[in-house]
């Protein structure tokens, strides 16, 4: 019988010893445990620290161009390696094979190549004469050390998405991964190594007590983390100790708003796929379908059949991939449940709502209606294939309801008529509003929210200034000034 891996720490270019105390790994699809991942405590979190601050001595000093040949290669690299990263990151999520493959490496690559061209479109303000015998400039300069922390539904994405503009800018980087998918995190750490100077980009596997380490450490200067609401607050209470730059992308609860004038059908095909996708494990997912209450009926029963079509792995062969994943874990599992076993009276379920199955953490793709605003289920972030819909009867009553709860992340809306989407998608107060799609992303485009989703910019070049400071500085050039 083979021993289960223990996964150790990527630091300085090499991996690590394995620590005391380690973590299971479970593949979500069967509840089976795949491996081990070591808790990082203060020793190996100041081990790392100390090798991105070595390193960022001469990374810093290094040319956009020489850091865009790294990222390029990089991103060949994992386009060549696409296999095995996919059957890691399945072992860990419960993705399919289809997903990473066909939709998520590939924006992966694309996102890597767009940073190694961004580090070299870095512009400021033009160099001139503000004050009289003086000449002023502007610089635009890495931040310092980058401290990093992803969450468990996109984890080779989001570990992307937090590095690529952090070395492209001239930044070093202490990544942590969620504890329950660490691998292709430091399959990529190992990757970049062949690219990159030792010491830039590192990994640091731990649990929550890790991550609070990476934020209250001396050494960084800025904390990126894209999480929970809940973990974005603390991660900002820590880190005000220190004055550290926040970068924080947190949850979503995104409306779709459908009017009366709407293709039924095609919105009813786009909600689903951006609801059901990743097991709805994504903090942009449509999540609250608010229906014109000439559509509703229609709308909920489109959506009501297109959740009964799909399918979910316990009651596939083997061999089979179904179209909704499992949730990444038992206490997710349970978490879910408990929402949905609370929910009111008032609220029916019109399909799914249940687990599926014995083995592994699938949760029917679930449709709710009759669901009020103050609802626990309609104000909080569910990270589930669940969705509730709601009546109306106004534009502005939609609005309303659509900007009612904490999150300000993403949202769609569907309608024809062209003065009402641009009247709605001024008012929605969401980062991200799409009209007649929902979730797709581009790495020219930023991503990010408002209010409890959090500040700061992912992809783009709004998310690559985000990984820079700005300095001034101003010569004498008369001597009599």
């Amino acid at each position: 019988m083979n021993e289960q891996p223990i996964l150790t720490n990527f630091v300085g270019g090499r991996y690590g010893a394995p620590t005391d105390t380690t973590l299971p790994l479970v593949d979500p699809r069967n509840g089976a445990t795949v491996g081990h991942a070591s808790i990082s405590g203060s020793r190996e979190v100041d081990q790392a620290f100390a090798a991105a601050e070595d390193a960022f001595r001469a990374f810093r000093r290094t040319t956009p161009g020489e850091r865009q040949v790294a990222l390029l290669r990089l991103a060949d690299a994992l386009e060549s390696g696409a296999e095995d990263f996919a059957e890691a990151e399945r072992r860990e999520t419960g993705k399919s094979r289809r997903q990473m493959l066909h939709d998520e490496i590939p924006e992966c690559v694309d996102q890597l190549r767009f940073f190694a061209g961004a580090a070299r479109l870095l512009e400021g303000t033009s160099a001139g004469e503000y004050l009289p015998g003086h000449t002023s400039l502007v610089r635009r300069e890495p931040i310092g050390v980058c401290a990093q922390i992803t969450p468990w539904n996109y984890p080779l994405m989001m570990a992307v998405w937090k590095v690529a503009p952090a070395v492209a800018a001239g930044n070093t980087t202490v990544l942590k991964p969620a504890e329950t998918t660490p691998t292709t995190t430091l399959m990529l750490a190992e990757l970049a190594s062949r690219y990159l100077p030792p010491g830039v980009v590192n990994v640091v596997l731990g649990d929550r007590h890790t991550g609070r380490l990476l934020v209250a450490h001396p050494v960084p200067e800025m904390v990126s983390i894209t999480g929970s609401t809940r973990a974005g607050v603390e991660v900002a209470r820590s880190a005000a100790n220190g004055l550290k730059q926040t970068h924080l992308e947190l949850g979503g609860n995104a409306p779709a708003l459908v009017f009366g004038d709407a293709d039924v059908e095609a919105a009813a095909k786009g909600i689903a796929l951006a609801a059901f996708y990743n097991a709805g494990q994504d903090c942009t997912a449509a999540t609250r379908v608010l229906a014109h209450e000439s559509v509703h009926d229609a709308l909920l029963d489109a959506l009501t059949r297109r959740a009964e079509s799909l399918t979910t792995g316990p009651h596939l062969p083997a061999d089979d991939e179904p179209d909704v994943g499992p949730l990444n874990s038992a206490a997710q599992m349970d978490r879910v449940l408990e929402l949905l076993d609370r929910l009111p009276g008032h609220a029916t379920v019109h399909s799914g709502g249940t687990r599926e199955g014995h083995r592994g953490y699938y949760l029917a793709p679930t449709v709710i209606s009759g669901v009020r605003q103050r609802d626990e289920i309609v104000q909080k972030e569910i990270f589930a294939p669940v969705l509730t819909v709601q009546r109306f009867a106004t534009e502005q009553e939609a609005i309303d309801l659509a900007n009612d709860q904490p999150y300000g992340l993403a949202a769609s809306v569907w309608s024809t008529d062209h003065a009402r989407v641009l009247r709605t998608t001024s008012s929605l107060d969401f980062g991200a509003v799409w009209v007649n799609t929902h979730g797709p992303l581009t790495p020219e485009m930023p991503h990010g929210g408002f209010k409890q989703s959090g500040h700061g910019k992912d992809l783009s070049a709004y998310g690559l200034a985000d990984y820079t400071r700005v300095k001034h500085i101003m010569s004498a050039i008369d001597a009599s000034a």
